[in-house]
């Protein structure tokens, strides 16, 4: 029997590559500099209805100005707890990455780190104790763009579930050495490893934690009020918020609110809610945080990887830019439009096991459609 350590590994890579990389990109009416925004209330009901969805709540966002809110289903399992309010944190899982590859291409930015720079040179002990294979060809580029083919630290040793273990950054890159290669050098490959060794970097050069150099490089200066970096095992979402859920090797569903925050940090740690990671894509996309050049390391494909789809269901129009994470317990996206004018971010906490993890992906998308599309949703809607 697959222990549910390993189950738990596997939801969480499984879930962030999904999010990360196959979500569809529908898009938005613009002609005339408005747009017919559909009743996000119905979208998230709607979500709720699909099965194995314990909450929703989303948010749409013009100009920075939240236009449309929804909240359906519950904080906790079987209807209890009271509704969600759409203004509530939330887990953003791997959308963390987007920040702490900003912050970090912020130092190249300043000089005070190169894209070439290799991984044995930034950080010399990953090849003194050989806690990284060729960590003297990894380059800082290839952490940021997953091109660096080590392997995830996620394994039957890390348990991701349990608030009561303290990892430290250095714990998680040594278990991944156990693992095997997944991938050249060069060849796009997820694995958080990446962004553990990202924020390493961050931390040494800058002489401070990382949760200290986002708030000030990020939160502090969106007005990212309700924004946090959690870095204690046991520190969960502060305020109400929903509660996800996953089975155990008997089917019994537990509640996994409680994820061991040293185990996502840099990755996927970070809490916010619907108007501040609206925030933080719309500066994002419009180049606020990183000159032009800089942010395409993030956002441009690379060997490997599947490229954005092109286009959407609305016709010809631009499509949405989407950014997702996901662990066990919750997914999550924030999709928004090339010119970062409009944003709808949703979070869903879910009671299920990882192989119905992609379906929810599909679903908001589907969410994304009926609130966008104005002829997927034609009643209830009004130009903004």
């Amino acid at each position: 029997m697959v222990s549910r350590q390993s189950a738990v590994a596997r939801v969480i890579l499984a879930a962030c590559t999904s999010l990360a990389l196959s979500v569809s990109t529908p898009a938005v009416a613009t002609a005339d500099n408005a747009v017919e925004v559909g009743d996000v209330q119905k979208a998230m009901a709607a979500l709720v209805k699909t099965g194995h969805v314990v909450g929703a709540i989303g948010e749409v966002y013009v100009n920075g100005k939240r236009v449309r809110t929804g909240s359906a289903g519950s904080r906790l399992l079987d209807g209890r707890g009271g509704a969600i309010p759409s203004t509530a944190r939330y887990r953003i899982g791997s959308q963390t990455k987007n920040m702490t590859a900003t912050v970090a291409l912020q130092l190249v930015q300043s000089g005070k780190l190169k894209l070439d720079d290799t991984l044995s040179e930034v950080l010399p002990e990953m090849a003194e104790k050989d806690l990284v294979e060729r960590a003297e060809e990894i380059t800082v580029r290839d952490l940021i763009q997953l091109t660096s083919g080590i392997p995830d630290f996620l394994g039957p040793d890390i348990r991701a579930l349990d608030p009561t273990l303290t990892y430290r950054p250095v714990d998680l890159v040594a278990a991944s050495r156990k693992r095997q290669r997944p991938s050249q050098i060069g060849t796009f490959n997820y694995s958080n490893t990446n962004y553990i060794l990202l924020g390493m970097i961050i931390e040494k050069l800058t002489g401070r934690s990382l949760a200290t150099e986002l708030n000030r490089k990020i939160f502090t200066p969106l007005g990212m009020r309700d924004t946090y970096l959690p870095v204690k095992a046991g520190a969960g979402i502060k305020g109400p918020h929903g509660h996800g859920y996953m089975p155990d090797e008997t089917g019994k569903l537990l509640d996994v609110d409680m994820l061991n925050a040293t185990t996502m940090l840099g990755a996927g740690g970070v809490i916010s809610t619907a108007r501040d990671v609206s925030a933080f894509q719309r500066a994002f996309v419009q180049g606020k945080l990183l000159p032009d050049s800089l942010r395409k390391v993030i956002t441009d494909p690379v060997p490997g990887q599947q490229p954005p789809p092109q286009g959407g269901p609305c016709a010809g129009n631009p499509g949405f830019q989407p950014r997702g994470g996901s662990a066990p317990g919750f997914v999550a996206a924030t999709y928004t439009s090339p010119d970062g004018r409009l944003q709808f971010a949703v979070s869903v906490t879910v009671a299920m096991d990882d192989g119905e993890r992609a379906a929810v992906a599909r679903r908001i998308d589907q969410a994304l459609t009926s609130v966008f599309c104005p002829a997927s949703a034609p009643s209830g809607n009004r130009r903004l």
